[in-house]
């Protein structure tokens, strides 16, 4: 996979697929511009070398049957325009001969931003004859969105085999798959991983894969009670996958196979109902009272928890470990937060990544501490399961 700092761009029409797929509020403002600013270091480069740009997005899930307002990148060109600190046209006539024609009389130095790319299904399906159409708007073609690589569709990946030796990896896209590359094959040892969420069904190929990897493996948030279950605890009200019990079973039995060293919480804070100014207690985990449910992990799991990370040279943290969203709920997932952190200030390697983690990693600010937070939720988890990314793979 060739990076943008192996190719020559002066004078040449390149297109930048780039995840500007930013939150925006019904007021049309964009409230957090994180994936814009992750952009600027591969377009500032491209700049530099005298290349025009030709930017392509999405943005949320429009229906795919033309223009609608709430999903237009009209935001994202205004913005991108203020922190680039260069001028960005805009064409909101998609796909059609005027965008043809815009970019046809691009020079270099100009920044020309399509509009939203799944306003038509072409993208999603992957189709060929939109991938060409693209194409040949451009004379190279550099992927820098991490975050959509795990999909096939028709600028993330279809698009690439149009340019044969003239494709690359943006400075995003390449650093993500640098740390993921070095967790999953060079992690320096004990290497930890702290994975939470909700639901066992949506991390099974994770555990899976990182079982032959890891030393440690801590599990919290909504996951654990099926684990828990699985080992004939009481948990009350609790989330729980009954359909997972035995897929819980079987990751607990190849963890003792391979001697990794599964963590799961002793003690949980419980609610007599969903809510953050519900009637609290804590209680042993395998002992929750009927009619409450667990939403943080305890006072003594955080301790043990926090032990096992200081003990760690490489932490994978993925998905948070209670309802962090809820203030009363929070603290699990704050405090072993700052252990992460903590390791890392002292010499560990630590990654954070998927949506809710990395929610959570800047809502309670810790992603700063961290050695490196993904921005691909999807992308991470599919790359920790082992899978080939459709984006990635086709640069190669």
């Amino acid at each position: 996979m060739k990076t943008i700092d192996q190719g020559r761009f002066d004078g040449k029409k390149v297109l930048v697929r780039c995840d500007f797929n930013v939150p925006i509020d019904a007021a049309g403002k964009i409230t957090d511009e994180t994936r814009i600013r992750e952009s600027l270091p591969t377009l500032k480069a491209l700049l530099e070398q005298g290349a025009a740009l030709i930017l392509m997005s999405h943005l949320g899930r429009p229906a795919g049957t033309g223009f609608e307002a709430a999903y237009s990148l009209a935001p994202v060109a205004a913005r991108l325009k203020e922190v680039l600190g260069h001028p960005v046209q805009f064409n909101q006539d998609v796909f059609t001969d005027t965008t043809v024609q815009a970019a046809a009389g691009l020079k270099g130095g100009d920044v020309l931003l399509l509009e939203n790319l799944r306003f038509t299904k072409a993208e999603t399906k992957g189709d060929e004859t939109f991938a060409r159409y693209l194409a040949d708007l451009g004379d190279a073609y550099v992927n820098d969105a991490f975050g959509t690589a795990h999909r096939a569709h028709a600028s993330t990946a279809v698009i690439a085999k149009f340019f044969p030796t003239e494709k690359y990896a943006g400075k995003l896209l390449a650093h993500e798959v640098e740390n993921l590359e070095k967790l999953l094959h060079h992690a320096a040892r004990p290497f930890t991983a702290v994975i939470g969420g909700s639901k066992v069904s949506s991390k099974i190929d994770v555990l899976q894969n990182l079982i032959d990897r890891v030393d440690n493996m801590i599990i919290g948030g909504g996951m654990a009670y099926t684990f828990i279950k699985a080992q004939g605890g009481q948990i009350g009200r609790s989330l729980c996958e009954d359909d997972k019990l035995e897929v819980a079973r079987g990751v607990m039995a190849a963890c003792a196979k391979k001697g990794v060293k599964l963590y799961l919480p002793k003690d949980t804070v419980c609610a007599d109902d969903f809510n953050n100014d519900a009637n609290r207690q804590c209680v042993p985990t395998m002992a929750i009272p009927d009619g409450w449910e667990g939403m943080d992990i305890g006072p003594e799991t955080r301790a043990v928890f926090e032990q096992v990370i200081a003990g760690s040279a490489s932490v994978l943290w993925n998905g948070p470990l209670g309802v962090f969203e809820m203030p009363n709920f929070q603290a699990g997932t704050l405090q072993i937060g700052k252990a992460i952190g903590e390791a890392t200030k002292k010499g560990a390697y630590s990654a954070v990544g998927g949506g809710d983690s990395v929610a959570a990693a800047n809502q309670l600010g810790l992603a700063k501490d961290l050695s490196y937070v993904s921005t691909g939720g999807g992308a991470m988890l599919e790359y920790l399961e082992g899978k080939v990314l459709p984006g990635v793979a086709a640069l190669d």
